[in-house]
């Protein structure tokens, strides 16, 4: 299951999510998402984990504080006919 991570601090980096993912179950990929232009975090990404691994990280990680700001995790949607 693909896992929205959103309310991302600046500072977060793919380590830092992989970490704490990682406490919940095995984390198969973690994307921070950047602004092309300047590099910097964009606030949010996206985690792959099992299943039930991704409803336990909603469960306990959702709205707990990370990095000063609280997290918003939910189910990613499919992106579709997503060109600009």
């Amino acid at each position: 299951m693909k896992l929205y991570v959103g309310n991302l601090s600046w500072s977060s980096t793919e380590d830092d999510v992989r970490d704490l993912f990682s406490s919940i179950g095995e984390t198969y990929s973690v994307a921070v998402i950047t602004d092309r232009e300047t590099g910097r975090s964009r606030g949010f990404g996206f985690v792959e984990m099992s299943d039930e691994d991704a409803r336990n990280a909603i469960s306990q990680l959702n709205g707990k504080d990370f990095n000063g700001r609280p997290l918003r995790i939910n189910e990613a949607m499919d992106r579709r006919g997503g060109h600009r």
